[in-house]
């Protein structure tokens, strides 16, 4: 599928959202791949590059106004969680190089957040033909008990075809692993996209199914810092993950997010603008 036909396809969902914004906060703090206790949400503690402050609140997503949205921080990762599609708009997170090798064993626990409104439990994915697709990953999060526990929980799921979850978004999952150990520390935000005409439910709940996922990616400490946005339909994503890949403007009219707003304009006009495959892939 070519990066063309993949912008058709999901452009519908730029008209159903309008632009709005609203502030957000958050942001994370730095912990060693075998660390067992972590402290929750404080600050970013990466080594940043000059141009870029680890006070930064890099984290901070804004979106339409017009979007039931609740803001959740949990171990490692912050979300936005719409009770009407019960799902996250969002989800996201720092990763550190030093957290993706050894840690924690898998949690697969799955669990519902009574604490927050419209939360769905695990029996609203029984038998529905979709996988409990993670947005923030376990894998990911593998630094802290804590933290792996939390990335089980059901607002941090969407309704995701299996070979999508097993294959493509998986491969992606692992480069992200890569690049993060390359670069010390990324910061990834991903969530579910809708459009019109994705109206299936599933479960007593009614958890919406997307029709595809978004994964925005910046390396904002480097000294050239730089950003790539991936968009895979909720379906099979056959080829080269090079044919999915965005610019992070791309996402942003899709979805109406506004990612990495408290980056300085020339920063972020850089990470936003520019996608080049080659250059993330390298080793």
């Amino acid at each position: 599928m070519k990066k063309s036909y993949i912008i058709i396809i999901l452009i519908a969902a730029a008209a159903l959202i309008a632009i709005g914004v609203y502030g957000l906060t958050c942001s994370r703090q730095n912990n060693s791949a075998d660390s067992e206790n972590s402290a929750p949400i404080t600050g970013i503690s990466s080594k940043p590059s000059s141009s870029v402050s680890p006070s930064m609140d890099l984290m901070n997503v804004a979106i339409p106004s017009s979007l039931p949205s609740e803001i959740k921080d949990y171990e490692g990762f912050r979300l936005s969680f719409n009770n009407e599609n019960h799902t996250p708009n969002w989800v996201a997170w720092e990763l550190l190089g030093s957290e993706v090798q050894n840690g924690v064993a898998r949690s697969n626990k799955f669990w519902t957040d009574s604490s927050v409104e419209g939360c769905p439990s695990t029996k609203d994915y029984t038998n529905s033909g979709y996988d409990r697709g993670h947005m923030c990953p376990a894998a990911d999060q593998k630094w802290s008990q804590q933290a792996m526990e939390d990335c089980f929980v059901l607002t941090n799921i969407c309704p995701q075809d299996h070979s999508l979850n097993t294959g493509a978004w998986s491969t992606l999952e692992n480069k992200e692993r890569l690049w993060a150990q390359r670069d010390s520390a990324i910061v990834i935000i991903s969530g579910p996209i809708y459009s019109k005409d994705d109206k299936k439910r599933i479960g007593t709940t009614g958890v919406k199914v997307p029709g595809a996922f978004f994964k925005v990616i910046a390396a904002p400490y480097l000294d050239s810092p730089r950003g790539i946005a991936f968009v895979y339909p909720n379906m099979t994503s056959p080829g080269n993950m090079e044919n999915y890949v965005m610019t992070i403007d791309e996402v942003e009219k899709l979805t109406g997010y506004d990612f990495f707003a408290p980056l300085p304009d020339d920063i972020e006009n850089e990470i936003e603008s520019k996608s080049s495959f080659k250059e993330w892939n390298r080793r």
